[in-house]
């Protein structure tokens, strides 16, 4: 069917038409078919194209009478024309095989038929479409729109695994037909089935669900606990024996990491809460520990700062380093001389600073790098590993306390002069408290307008240095002016030529920052109480009383 209401052909059909009967071309002259009422209502009657009566007719004059034509796009034109058969407004795009009305906007007035033949052309092969349009009545209102609800959207297709594919045999059991055979037992085998899958639905749904809210809550308890929860720890004392080592420079929780990689501790988190807890944070050194595993952290603790649990060598301050290489053979269970023997010939392997390597005509290289303190050393440590590890502390400690600096403010040549008068300081006075004063004789000493002793230290721990001896009885004077080593200082003046032991820190505080005084000489009567003098007759009444007390103590 056409645009304008006419089959397939080049017949009009319907007798309003413009072409129907006489009007029009002279095909309206020939013969029509006979319409009868019931194809009329099988094929409804279309209105007239407004514009094709202008086409064919020349257009609407009023002069000619009657009603102007029908304009489906005005609002406020005449309703359409009512239909022979029925009596009321005909909807001509109601029937089953019609097409929607265009949409578009109506032609102005006196536009050419061109473009009614184009659409005319446009449809000569139609395109059913699967469902018709439904029926709406534009007669019912004014008001009412006649661009009709497209109608129910089709249902949307249901999930394969929620479908009922039916029984394999193809049959429907609503059917009437089979009834008779076993169509009522298929039903209910098949609402079975359904309650069954149904369930298995419900199942699945509830697995996932639980599964979900399962690893939430795992992971949201792991994140609570490692963050805001207490660190991970093992109960009592442990088990077994374990030695971990702790490697140089290590912070607490590196500690902890050694351990718990151990297997000591649960967490290093735990050990550094212990540990800082117990205020034994500062305490806690690098080096060897024989412990036990599954400790508790505050368990792990105790036991380091312990000294047997770090296979303990403790170098006590002062301490020479010929007396270190006996200490170092004696725990590896070396032959005598073995670890001295190692400090001579690796000497510069061992991680000295620069200012130490140049010194020269020293009777040790490492005196004074031996850094007094306790170190963990395993039964198969090499000598050379501990002396590397003292070595190292040592540098620590003199880089903290800025010896190169401290030696320039104080106008000595180097740092080892700085470490040499530490050295003297720890070795001349018997009590830290006095350490201060001591390093102000040292300092006064070496002046060069000193009239007292002239520039000479005249201290006896050189003379016992030089000799590797301990005594108080180093020889009437001419056998000083006569012992011809750099180290005696009742002959060289200045200081020797390096460190005659190992200090303490307490002792390089002091030398670094001596008290204020004219002290040149001093004796210590007792540890409570040390004579300090400006002049040697001072001095000499001091020693008078030293000699009283001595004479006490042996009765």
């Amino acid at each position: 069917m056409t645009e304008y209401g006419r089959g397939y052909g080049s017949e009009p059909w319907h007798p309003e038409d413009p072409l129907y009967g006489d009007q029009g071309s002279s095909r309206g002259q020939e013969q029509q078919p006979q319409w009868d009422g019931q194809q009329a209502h099988r094929y409804p009657q279309q209105q007239a194209d407004p514009y094709a009566q202008q086409h064919y007719n020349g257009g609407w004059d009023g002069a000619q009478g009657g009603q102007p034509p029908y304009d489906p796009y005005d609002p406020y034109g005449q309703q359409p024309p009512a239909d022979p058969y029925s009596g009321t407004n005909p909807d001509y795009y109601a029937a089953p095989d019609a097409y929607p009305p265009q949409h578009q906007h109506p032609h102005p007035q006196g536009m050419q038929s061109q473009q009614g033949m184009q659409q005319q052309q446009q449809y000569q092969q139609p395109q059913h479409p699967q469902h018709p349009e439904p029926h709406h009545d534009e007669g019912t209102g004014a008001g009412d729109d006649w661009r009709a609800d497209p109608g129910p959207r089709e249902p949307e297709p249901e999930h394969a695994f929620f479908a009922d594919h039916g029984d394999e045999d193809g049959r429907d059991d609503l059917d009437p037909r089979e009834e008779g055979r076993g169509g009522r037992e298929r039903r209910g085998k098949k609402n079975k089935k359904n309650k069954r899958r149904s369930g298995r639905a419900c199942l699945v749904v509830t697995l996932l669900f639980a599964g979900a809210v399962g690893t939430v809550g795992y992971f949201g308890y792991d994140f609570i606990m490692s963050h805001f929860g207490p660190a991970p720890d093992y109960e009592g004392e442990g088990t077994g024996e374990v030695q971990v080592e702790v490697p140089e420079g290590s912070t607490i929780l590196q500690m902890g990491l050694a351990l718990k990689k151990a297997g000591v501790v649960k967490s290093a988190d735990a050990f550094s809460e212990a540990a800082v807890d117990s205020k034994k944070d500062k305490v806690l050194q690098p080096g060897t520990y024989s412990l036990r595993k599954h400790m508790s952290a505050a368990s792990a603790v105790e036991l380091m700062v312990d000294p047997k649990s770090r296979n303990g060598l403790t170098i006590r301050e002062g301490l020479r380093s010929g007396d270190v290489y006996k200490l170092i053979d004696t725990k590896l269970h070396l032959k005598k001389g073995t670890t001295k023997g190692v400090a001579k010939t690796e000497a510069k392997s061992l991680g000295l600073p620069s200012w130490a390597k140049s010194a020269s005509k020293l009777k040790d290289p490492l005196e004074g790098f031996l850094y007094p303190s306790t170190y963990s050393v395993g039964e198969k440590a090499k000598p050379a590993a501990v002396l590397k590890q003292m070595v190292a502390r040592a540098n620590q400690v003199y880089e903290q306390h800025d010896l190169e600096g401290n030696a320039q403010k104080l106008h000595l040549e180097s740092p080892m002069q700085l470490l040499t008068v530490a050295s003297l300081t720890q070795a001349e006075g018997k009590y830290k408290h006095d350490f201060d004063r001591v390093a102000r004789v040292v300092y006064n000493r070496l002046k060069p307008d000193n009239t007292e002793t002239y520039g000479l230290l005249d201290f006896d721990s050189t003379v016992n240095y030089a000799r590797s001896q301990s005594t108080l009885d180093t020889g009437s004077v001419d056998d000083l002016r006569n012992f011809n080593d750099p180290y005696n200082t009742y002959k060289f003046k200045g200081l020797p030529p390096g460190p005659i032991g190992n200090p303490g820190e307490e002792a390089i505080r002091s030398a670094i920052d001596p008290a204020k005084g004219n002290w040149y000489y001093f004796v210590s009567i007792n540890p409570e109480k040390t004579l300090f003098a400006e002049t040697n007759e001072e001095h000499e009444r001091n020693r008078r009383i030293y000699l009283k007390e001595q004479e006490k103590a042996k009765q």
